[in-house]
């Protein structure tokens, strides 16, 4: 593996994906400068000297993949690491973690849960390699919510208690009530939120919560969307039922997190209101629970996917694509057989469209809290960002190759550095 970042490089004989077409152009030519794409040419581009020229052999090169919905702290830690294990370490493994997702080909990330900011910084400015990172911060919750991860002896914090230790590392913040809520929304974005995560409803990973239940007043909801606007960013709410998403959709939500349980007049309702569908595509597999309850809670969300799925390429919902793997590391690899699986609910190409330049889309609500917007992500275009896959094979006949990135991503490019080169 190597690492540099020309001045000038010349990709030849691509075949180009370029992030928003349904076809492939052949025999193309792509030119880099720096940490962009400055031209897609059917004609030779002119060589100089300095310029690296690498020629492709006519295969198949496509935008940088996105994962809309990852907790890389969450991915790179398990439970007991979280409660009991030294605070570097968890960054250590972080930042571990972030390289070998950038080696899976994802060169963009939204960050939803977790103190990723720090991590972002460092790799922005070259420190460590990793993807680019829309981080949320902490995910912030209700008392007796998704992310409260206080044990259920502990007082809270309302009535004299402590923080937990979830709480401590930045990887949540429990906040009730419109005042604390303010201040749990304005303390991300003072840590570098690019936008903000709230949890609306059940979910299969905590402790507390069935997936029935309501969370957050819509009192609490729209002081958190209120003041994510006043940053000029947008609120995304983890909430999987029906009463949850019209709770989030008519406080101003501007992305439903999961949504598995969805009913056809729900998802109606989330295309008819311009709301982004951030859905990941379960398998029971995906993640184990030690308990009956929570084992329950999985297995019914993971028998929605499909349903929600059909509903929304029925109605053209705003669809993003994410993983939301948490707590074992071992199951980190999967992000990318997850990505291939989108293939079981769409076409290739649109599979491919939504893992590039459809994600990047739902990342620009960011405003300018996207510390990004100097190019345009998920698309390989003049004015993109250099952050490109060459792939052996041809994912729009097979997207399975998506999959096994050790074998069939032969370079991987990011803002014009080569962090990958099996050629």
């Amino acid at each position: 593996m190597t690492s540099h970042t020309p001045q000038r490089m010349i990709l030849r004989n691509v075949r180009v994906f370029d992030g928003v077409s349904d076809q492939a152009q052949d025999g193309m030519d792509v030119l880099v400068e720096g940490s962009h794409i400055v031209g897609v040419s059917s004609s030779p581009v002119a060589g100089s000297d300095g310029a690296i020229e690498i020629d492709a052999q006519g295969r198949f090169l496509m935008p940088g993949l996105s994962d809309a919905h990852v907790h890389l702290m969450g991915n790179a830690n398990s439970m007991v690491e979280f409660l009991q294990g030294p605070t570097g370490a968890l960054y250590g493994n972080t930042i571990a973690e972030a390289k070998r997702m950038l080696l899976r080909g994802f060169t963009t990330v939204r960050d939803m849960g977790g103190d990723t900011a720090p991590v972002k910084s460092l790799i922005d400015r070259g420190v460590f390699e990793g993807p680019r990172i829309f981080p949320s911060q902490a995910m912030i919750s209700q008392t007796s919510g998704h992310a409260d991860f206080a044990f259920v002896y502990d007082t809270p914090e309302e009535f004299g208690g402590k923080p937990s230790r979830t709480e401590d590392i930045h990887f949540t913040r429990v906040a009730d009530g419109v005042p604390r809520v303010l201040a749990a929304v304005r303390e991300q974005l003072r840590q570098g939120a690019s936008q903000i995560k709230l949890t609306l409803g059940g979910g299969a990973a905590s402790m507390y919560d069935p997936l029935n239940t309501l969370q957050y007043t819509p009192d609490e909801i729209k002081a958190a969307v209120q003041a994510a606007s006043d940053y000029g960013t947008y609120v995304a709410t983890h909430v999987y039922t029906p009463a949850g998403i019209a709770r989030a959709i008519d406080a101003g939500v501007a992305s439903i997190e999961h949504g598995h349980l969805a009913d056809e007049e729900t998802v109606k309702r989330i295309a008819d209101a311009g709301v982004w569908l951030s859905m990941q595509p379960f398998a029971e597999a995906d993640h184990h629970y030690p308990d009956p309850v929570r084992a329950a809670k999985n297995t019914e969300i993971c028998e929605g996917t499909n349903q929600v799925y059909e509903w929304a390429r029925k109605y053209s919902v705003k669809t993003a694509w994410g993983t939301d793997l948490l707590l074992e590391p071992q199951a980190a690899p999967r992000q990318s057989e997850m990505a291939a699986r989108l293939g079981e609910f769409y076409s290739n190409a649109e599979a491919l469209k939504m893992l590039t330049s459809g994600n990047a889309a739902l990342f620009e609500l960011a405003g300018e809290r996207n510390t990004y917007r100097g190019g345009k992500l998920g698309v390989i275009a003049e004015g993109g960002w250099a952050d490109m896959i060459l792939v052996d094979g041809d994912p729009l006949q097979d997207i399975s190759l998506i999959g096994d990135p050790d074998t069939n991503f032969k370079m991987i490019i990011k803002g014009g550095a080569v962090v990958k080169n099996d050629l």
